[in-house]
C-alpha cells in the first residue's frame, strides 16, 4: 500500500490562497501522519535578519566570517521558536529526517555547529516559525486546490533566490504562473 504522506513534499500556495502570510509559499512538508502536518516555508526571509546576526543575538560563538545568509519565517506558528533545515550529513541527538536526504533539527546544538566551520551541516536554512495543520486539514486543503505538490529536491529548497522559488517550483510541474487562476472548479 503506498502512503499519501507528504513528508519530503514541496507544497506550493495557488492564487487566491486567501492568507496573506502563506501567499505564493513554497513550504517543505518535514511532517505529516494521520494526526497533523508540520512544515517550514524555504522562501520568505525575514527582513534586515542574518544568520550571523541572530547567532550572535543568542551569544552563539562563530569561527570566522559567515555567509550573511537571512533567517526565515518558517510559518506562523511559533515564531519565537528555531527550526534549521539541513542536509542529513549532520545530525543531533534530537534531529528528525525528513525524506530526500534532509533533516530538521530545532536543538541549540546545530545553531552552535553553523557556527563552527568544521561541524555544519553541508547546507542548511533557519527558519523562525512553522506551518502546522491537524489530522485531515491538510488533506482537505489540497482536495480544495489551496496547494499543489512537488517533489523536493536540495537546490530549490537550499537556493538563496528567494524571489524565484515559487514559481521555479510551479515549473518543476511543467505551470506557468501566469495562467494559474485564484478560481478552483471541478469537471
Amino acid at each position: 500500500m503506498e502512503s499519501t504522506f507528504l513528508s519530503g513534499q514541496l507544497l506550493i500556495a495557488m492564487p487566491g490562497i486567501g492568507d496573506p502570510r502563506f501567499e505564493r509559499s513554497l513550504i517543505l512538508v518535514c511532517a505529516h501522519d494521520q494526526e497533523h502536518a508540520m512544515g517550514i516555508a524555504v522562501n520568505r526571509p525575514v527582513e534586515g535578519l542574518t544568520i550571523p546576526d541572530l547567532l550572535e543575538r543568542l551569544e552563539i560563538k562563530t569561527s570566522g566570517a559567515m555567509d550573511p545568509d537571512p533567517v526565515l519565517i518558517g510559518g506562523p506558528v511559533e515564531i519565537e521558536r528555531g527550526f534549521v533545515l539541513h542536509t542529513d550529513d549532520y545530525h543531533a541527538e534530537h534531529s528528525q529526517d525528513v525524506e530526500g536526504g534532509l533533516t530538521l533539527t530545532t536543538t541549540r546544538e546545530v545553531l552552535e555547529a553553523m557556527g563552527a566551520h568544521d561541524e555544519h551541516p553541508r547546507k542548511a536554512i533557519l527558519a523562525l516559525g512553522y506551518a502546522g495543520w491537524g489530522a485531515g486539514q491538510l488533506e482537505r486543503e489540497i482536495r480544495e486546490n489551496v496547494w499543489l505538490t512537488v517533489d523536493a529536491d536540495e537546490a530549490l529548497v537550499f537556493d538563496d533566490d528567494y524571489d524565484t522559488k515559487w514559481t521555479r517550483a510551479l515549473g518543476k510541474l511543467g505551470i506557468d504562473p501566469q495562467f494559474l487562476s485564484s478560481e478552483a472548479g471541478r469537471a
